[in-house]
């Protein structure tokens, strides 16, 4: 159903009612930047349609043309988003005049700064402009993020991530502020004699991470400062409102006569630290709220998708469990919910969707397919099975646990005695070892350099280790057979339980044992994240300020001490 018409946008513009611009509820663009032919076939002075009563852009930089189009495209009440290089929010001249203009028109609604390198053909930083005419006279002030540290490298790219995108629109929807993240700037700000109209973010937002400071009295007589633990910028605040008991369980007066305030110590070593706290009450009840959120969440989920089948929409699929994810672990302390979020819409783009997009095209079935290979000459071969769906391995450990067992048993057997083989061919392997003399080690050799020094009393060793070479090849022979029977024997029982699956049992595999264990791993593993981060920094700041400055003086006076004796033995002088 779309209109689109090919053309230049500001010197013949094909969207008109008449010959007046049409106006729309919403506009969204991404121009050329910073094009140098922007005003070709076109007398700004002399705009038919009065695109540029603010000013004109320069000659060289379009930038601003594009934007007074949408400026001049929008209803009374219109939005748009324009995507335009961060050049536009500071440069000064001509353009300085128009942000002016835009500033004050109340037009304005936010500022976006978004990741350096984003772009194909360029590595300049973007920013997106946020407009609403809307209730413009009555706004207050500019709503600002600075997302440009929220990214992941692709190749020579930086790419925005699904929790990135997910971030900036619920930041930006809900007008919530944000440390070193977003900010409602007022306009008097804006405004004022500092920063005239300047909209550059790092004059409102602050987004460097704040500094680690070192603290010289703790590096002179030791003790961990408590500014280090609990100002609020740093990374422990946090854990402390959630942790408050293990905080005073870890820590004491550095000087127990309390002669000495605002520095600590631990009260057990570091190499204790770990188990005491993930032994502590406090987090083994963080823990287990936290999991009692994703089974929440994961029984909801488990019952939509339960629901899911032929002709389902996949993406309305994810989308419901993605915001009920985000929304379950939104209040829940010292979690990243859009961590936890971007797990899953991983696991989705990896392996969720492609099999959401199976059953909607088929339902909960369980097909195998032969893996047949074609080399260059054109032959087939035949290398096994696969089941997209159901992966083998998900059948194999729901239902011949048994048998999985002793193949695993069997091959931990072969492991052992194909290392045996290998540790006696490496002893005796040499030059001047018995199996080094052999033209290669192999059963035939060995056997026939046994015919050689059969009845030979001096060759009982080499006899013995030959001998003992052949008992292990052939018990790994026979352990490569079993292995290989038992192998074969589980990989038919599992390609002949595919048809007698039925879809409760598919929906149990997929749902449960597939995706459900994939997601509880990830959740997990940022709980671990959290105890790491925990246990990191304090070991950071406690092995930081051990070593006080006093202890170092007499390591030096000492060693030094070590130094000269040792030189006066050489019958050196040192002065």
């Amino acid at each position: 159903t779309a209109n689109i018409q090919q053309g230049n946008t500001l010197a013949a513009p094909k969207f008109k009612d008449g010959e007046k611009l049409r106006t729309y509820d919403y506009v969204v663009a991404n121009p050329p930047f910073s094009v140098k032919t922007w005003s070709v076939g076109l007398t700004p002075e002399a705009d038919p349609y009065q695109r540029f009563a603010w000013g004109v852009p320069p000659a060289k930089q379009g930038d601003y043309a594009f934007l007074l189009h949408i400026v001049r495209s929008l209803k009374s009440t219109g939005k748009g988003a324009c995507i335009l290089p961060h050049g536009v929010l500071f440069r000064g001249g001509a353009e300085a005049m128009i942000r002016q203009q835009l500033v004050r028109s109340g037009y304005l609604k936010g500022v976006i700064g978004l990741p350096a390198n984003l772009f194909f053909g360029t590595g300049i930083p973007a920013c997106i402009l946020v407009l609403d005419k809307e209730n413009a006279q009555a706004r207050k002030g500019v709503f600002m993020i600075d997302a440009s540290k929220g990214f992941r490298k692709d190749g020579p790219k930086n790419r925005l991530r699904e929790q990135d995108i997910h971030r900036i629109v619920d930041t930006f929807n809900r007008q919530v502020e944000s440390p070193r993240y977003a900010r409602m700037v007022p306009l008097s700000e804006i405004k004022d004699a500092k920063n005239d109209y300047n909209l550059n973010l790092p004059r409102y937002i602050d987004s460097s991470e704040p500094e680690d400071l070192h603290d010289i009295d703790g590096h002179l007589r030791g003790g961990i400062p408590e500014r280090d633990l609990d100002a609020p910028e740093s990374p422990l605040a946090a854990y402390w409102k959630v942790l408050p008991g293990l905080r005073d369980e870890l820590f004491e007066p550095n000087d127990k006569k309390g002669r000495r305030p605002g520095y600590l110590r631990l009260t057990l070593p570091i190499t204790e630290l770990k188990c005491a706290i993930f032994g502590h009450a406090e987090f083994t009840s963080f823990q287990d709220k936290a999991k009692k959120r994703f089974s929440a969440w994961r029984k909801a989920a488990t019952a939509r998708i339960m629901d899911f089948g032929k002709n389902g929409h996949p993406k309305a699929l994810i989308e419901a469990i993605a915001e009920e994810l985000l929304a379950a672990f939104k209040q829940t302390p010292l979690l990243d919910a859009y961590d936890l979020y971007q797990h899953l819409m991983d696991y989705w783009a990896e392996t969720m969707q492609d099999d959401a997009y199976l059953i909607a095209a088929d339902g909960w079935v369980a097909r195998t397919a032969r893996v047949v290979e074609t080399d260059k000459k054109g032959k087939q071969k035949d290398k096994g099975w696969t089941c997209d769906l159901v992966p083998k391995e998900l059948v194999v450990a729901r239902y011949f646990a048994k048998e999985h067992a002793a193949l695993e048993a069997k091959e931990a057997e072969l492991e052992v005695a194909s290392a045996g083989l290998s540790e006696l061919e490496e002893e005796h392997g040499g030059d001047e070892g018995y199996l080094g003399t052999l033209e290669k080690i192999a059963k035939a050799e060995v056997n026939a350099r046994l015919k050689e020094i059969k009845g030979d009393k001096d060759a009982k060793e080499e006899v013995a280790t030959l001998m003992r070479w052949l008992e292990l090849n052939e018990s790994e022979a026979d352990l490569k057979s079993e292995v290989k029977a038992l192998d074969a024997a589980l990989d038919t029982l599992a390609y002949e339980k595919y048809p007698k699956l039925g879809v409760a049992e598919i929906k149990t595999l997929v749902i449960d044992d597939k995706w459900m264990t994939h997601l509880s791993a990830a959740v997990q593993g940022e709980l671990d994240r959290v105890s790491q981060t925990l246990t990191g920094r304090i070991r950071q700041l406690a092995e930081r300020y051990v070593t006080t400055l006093p202890t170092l003086a007499e390591d030096v006076e000492k060693l030094s001490a070590r130094v000269e004796e040792h030189l006066k033995k050489m019958g050196a002088s040192w002065k």
